[in-house]
């Protein structure tokens, strides 16, 4: 069964039905960028070679516009079978998806969104969507850990800081993920299911790396830009994740 679609001024007013995260202090400096707080993460598995993704990749083109909110596109690999291999496919994306339903007891399919780490969702079911980001802006699930990231580009590094744990956070230790996308990308679908088609891709992640465990302490973290910049990648989050890939209760993006 298809859902109706939803238009684009309705689709700003849901995502605005919150405050928007403020940015965080500019920091001096012409070769120094400071991030903006976030206080919702989508994550879009994806894949060029399957046919129903498309409309999912075009909502999360929308959704990367919003003010707060982190869009991220993984292209996973196990469609690569079917005739056309995933030009930004990657083993890792495709265990990470594996993990979430491991921990949540659901099955791994394409396209599939994950709200802040706690609801998984088909990709295309628009209102299923806003009406979970909209409930994760009430719960500020995301902000319960201060996450800030900088890029430092004379130096090549990337600095992160996490904050002290907050009276509403949950017990327990987190993974720091730093992750670095690719803004936007077209790609023209020789063969399988998409062949023939050119389809753009938003915020496609390139990299992504454990960079720590955050035991509720403050934490700071330096790594290489190199590492991080890679393939095509321009921009860099930083990402608080309950273990056990339960809940990002913090994220901040570059």
């Amino acid at each position: 069964m298809t859902h109706p679609p939803l238009t684009r001024r309705a689709l700003i007013a849901a995502l605005a039905a919150a405050p928007a995260a403020a940015a965080l202090p500019a920091v001096a400096g012409r070769d120094r960028k400071a991030a903006t707080e976030v206080s919702v993460v989508v994550e879009l598995f994806t894949s060029q070679g399957c046919s129903s993704c498309p409309p999912a990749d075009a909502l999360l083109r929308e959704l990367a516009a919003t003010p707060g909110l982190l869009a991220m596109t993984y292209h996973v690999d196990y469609w690569d079978y079917l005739g056309w291999r995933d030009t930004f496919a990657s083993p890792e994306f495709t265990r990470r998806q594996k993990r979430y339903a491991r921990a949540q007891g659901g099955s791994v399919y394409t396209p599939q969104m994950i709200i802040n780490g706690r609801h998984p969702v088909v990709g295309g079911n628009r209102a299923a969507v806003l009406r979970l980001i909209a409930a994760e802006r009430k719960r500020a699930t995301c902000r319960q850990v201060p996450v800030s990231i900088q890029h430092d580009k004379a130096a090549g590094m990337v600095s992160v800081h996490i904050g002290k744990a907050q009276e509403e956070t949950p017990a327990g230790s987190a993974t720091v993920w730093v992750a670095s996308m690719m803004p936007r990308a077209t790609v023209a679908i020789a063969r399988g299911e998409n062949g023939g088609r050119r389809l753009t891709y938003t915020n496609v992640v390139r990299h992504l790396m454990p960079a720590g465990m955050w035991k509720g302490e403050e934490m700071r973290l330096r790594l290489p830009g190199k590492e991080l910049f890679v393939a095509g990648a321009s921009q860099c989050m930083a990402i608080v994740q309950m273990d056990d890939y339960g809940p990002i209760i913090g994220a901040a993006r570059l």
